[in-house]
């Protein structure tokens, strides 16, 4: 039998949230092990949020080039999707290698075990066939994998997830993208504009269903002038792969094909492996149940995906440094969700904040909204081409405090900031008013939300 080693904290899974409090814990002169079976920062980096964003960029880069009348047409701009993918690889490879984040981890003490790990009862790891006895506690942050929908045929099919959409080599002539939420769309434009014909099918009645309906309404607008299908309200019943084409069955026996089959309908936290019942937790739960300190039982705390808190990078950094605090027994506030940002990268971003109207209504508050739109703002009219856009505003109208917000359009994702702001520090409307908002800066708008603001039917 293996000895077990005496450690402080065992951290299992180095994504980004694992990665961040391994070190953070590592730098305060904890003995801390990190276990890892595939790559130290998990999927940001290598496969998800670093490597789309720059296809998008280079996609979009093509997009605003198209955009000058005189200058060039569309027939007149292109560039060859290999040398920009092989790019990306490169690039992604040479900032974010696997091998110097281990030895970034443990030059500040802290010890790495490639492998997988789960816990063997309270207080005590499994890994790689070493056995650990913690003092402090564990971290669980092991993510999320791609959410497969059960359509029949679909699990015989070679169909792309994420991972492989970023890897390609070349662009496919065609793509069906299953699942309009934020995966799926920004992916679906960034291949449209390297000249592939895309279909995106989405079974809810509105892309990015977990937003505004006016965000969704408006990116399908600009999808439908870039030449992407946009099929909404539409189920997939069936999938079949002939002749190196993928065939998609939809609600009523329609057909629509494509040389590839994106699968982008969400993800799920992953928990499965973990040993969760030798703790006295469900191993079959939707995600693990963290409490405002991130605590899941006595000993052991969860960060990022696998928490089902948002999915997000930003929101697994910001619960990790909550776990690490709690772990050195430091004050400071619980986890506070209220105005968790979200920014879906397409060409108009689409950044969020808080609740939606309808979220809101659901909780039982009495909800105004005001809405501007971004070509009838000054630097929209100035803008001209790639204009779309919109503000949307979400007041608690019994509070006088913004609960949500939406900005759609030219850099949304960073005229949120001061949104998130608002709502993170429920601002008063009254005092919202009363700010100066620079000219013409899109951020503009929101002086123009806030005059709309009216009372919900």
């Amino acid at each position: 039998m293996t000895r077990e080693q005496e450690v402080d904290v065992v951290v299992i899974g180095m994504g980004v949230g694992g990665e961040h409090a391994a070190e953070r814990l590592a730098e305060e002169g904890l003995d801390v092990v990190g276990v890892e079976a595939e790559l130290v920062g998990g999927e940001c980096p290598y496969w998800a949020c670093i490597p789309s964003k720059m296809m998008i960029r280079a996609g979009n880069l093509l997009a605003e080039a198209r955009r000058v009348p005189g200058m060039a047409g569309e027939a007149q701009v292109h560039a060859d999707f290999g040398p920009v993918a092989a790019r990306i690889r490169d690039e992604a490879t040479d900032n974010w290698d696997d091998q110097v984040a281990v030895d970034r981890f443990t030059r500040k003490g802290g010890r790495f075990v490639r492998g997988r790990a789960r816990l063997a009862g309270p207080g005590r790891v499994e890994a790689d066939g070493q056995g650990f006895t913690v003092r402090r506690g564990v971290v669980l942050a092991t993510g999320s994998d791609p959410q497969i929908p059960p359509v029949p045929g679909l699990a015989d099919v070679p169909y792309w997830t994420h991972r492989q959409a970023v890897s390609a080599k070349e662009p496919p002539d065609s793509l069906l993208v299953l699942g309009g939420g934020a995966i799926g769309v920004e992916l679906a434009q960034a291949f449209a504009r390297f000249g592939t014909t895309v279909t995106v099918v989405e079974a809810v009645e509105r892309l990015l269903p977990a937003e505004e309906p006016e965000a969704g309404a408006l990116l399908e607008e600009v999808f439908q002038e870039e030449g992407i299908t946009v099929r909404t309200g539409v189920r997939a019943t069936g999938v079949r792969h002939l002749d190196d084409t993928f065939r998609l069955t939809l609600d009523g026996g329609e057909e629509v094909t494509g040389q590839r089959l994106l699968v982008a309908t969400g993800r799920r936290p992953r928990l499965g492996g973990l040993g969760l019942e030798t703790i006295g937790l469900d191993p079959a739960a939707r995600a693990l149940d963290v409490d405002g300190r991130l605590r899941a039982a006595h000993g052991v705390w969860g960060v990022g995906d696998l928490t089902g808190r948002g999915l997000f990078t930003h929101v697994a950094m910001y619960q990790a440094e909550i776990a690490v605090r709690d772990i050195l027994g430091r004050p400071g506030p619980d986890a506070d969700y209220r105005a968790m940002p979200r920014v879906t990268f397409t060409d108009p971003e689409v950044g969020s904040v808080g609740l939606s109207g309808h979220a809101a209504r659901e909780r039982g508050l009495r909800v105004r909204t005001g809405t501007a739109r971004v070509p009838s703002s000054a630097r929209g009219w100035i803008h001209k081409a790639g204009n779309h856009g919109l503000i949307k505003l979400v007041e608690d109208s019994d509070r006088g405090v913004l609960v949500g917000a939406t900005a759609a359009g030219p850099s949304g994702g960073e005229v949120l900031y001061g949104l998130a702001v608002a709502v993170h520090n429920e601002v008063p409307v009254d005092r919202l008013r009363h700010m100066i908002y620079a000219y013409p800066a899109f951020h503009r708008g929101v002086e123009d939300a806030l005059a709309d603001l009216r009372q919900d039917a």
